[in-house]
């Protein structure tokens, strides 16, 4: 088949869309459930939205912090709130240095004005903070902090890696991105190795926006089920029902999963096969 060669631009915004639209991800929302405030489409439309967002980071001009900041502003413009934040957290380095390699040294070269434009771009979002956070958003004085300690972007992950999966990619050097995309093209074509990648990353280690949401203990016992699943003791629509019924939903291995996804179609994997 005859296609066009998809832009970094064009690949961030299929993987949004592949990750939303592959079913069953046990507790998330997709093709055949929503959230009672957030749907479908208000996922699919952020996936269109954030366009503007990623040309400008695939420029490499610009700062990251203000491009995450932009692709927030552009796709909080619906109902459905905050879809995305933390695909974006990675999608944008990714973007803007090319690939793993490339935003590794992104990363590391952020100021305090990305950090300043990041908590700016955080405070639109409804995300919950850990409790114990001193540099919490709804604090008038966490940016004045973060100024007084000259801390960078990357100053600001680090800060945070311990409590959020998301930030600590960034100083992983994209680890679970980078087992995410090679489980991807381990598992072959289509829908189906989504939702294997993402129940093998959600088996790996407990997720911290359950555990923001829930604690510790559901976070740990969402991860053994997850591995009761892929060892054949509980099915995937036992674990999804469950999960939809507690509320329960692993969205920070959703993020990661789209920025696996984003990185797999850049080295190969095929989506419609």
């Amino acid at each position: 088949m005859n296609c066009f060669v998809m832009r970094p631009v064009e690949r961030a915004q299929l993987a949004m869309m592949l990750e939303v639209t592959a079913y069953p991800k046990p507790g998330n929302v997709d093709r055949c459930h929503d959230y009672p405030e957030t749907r479908l489409e208000h996922f699919l439309a952020s996936t269109i939205f954030a366009r503007a967002a990623f040309e400008e980071a695939e420029s490499g001009k610009g700062r990251i912090g203000e491009i995450i900041g932009h692709a927030v502003r552009d796709t909080s413009c619906h109902a459905g709130g905050n879809t995305h934040f933390g695909a974006f957290i990675l999608l944008v380095p990714l973007l803007y240095g090319k690939d793993i390699p490339g935003a590794i040294a992104a990363v590391s070269k952020t100021d305090t004005s990305d950090a300043v434009a990041f908590y700016k771009a955080f405070a639109l979002t409804s995300v919950k903070m850990n409790e114990t956070d001193e540099l919490d958003v709804n604090d008038p004085g966490a940016i004045a902090a973060i100024r007084d300690r000259d801390m960078t972007l990357l100053d600001i992950m680090q800060h945070s890696a311990a409590n959020d999966m998301v930030a600590r990619e960034w100083v992983t050097g994209f680890r679970l991105v980078r087992r995410g995309a090679d489980l991807l093209k381990e598992l072959g074509p289509g829908r189906q190795s989504v939702v294997d990648a993402f129940l093998t990353l959600l088996a790996t280690e407990p997720d911290t926006f359950i555990i923001k949401k829930h604690g510790i203990d559901i976070a740990r016992e969402t991860m053994l089920r997850a591995r009761d699943v892929l060892d054949g003791k509980l099915s995937i629509k036992q674990l999804d029902e469950d999960c939809i019924q507690r509320d329960i939903n692993p969205g920070s291995t959703a993020d990661i999963i789209i920025a696996a996804i984003y990185i797999a179609l850049g080295e190969g994997w095929s989506w419609d096969s």
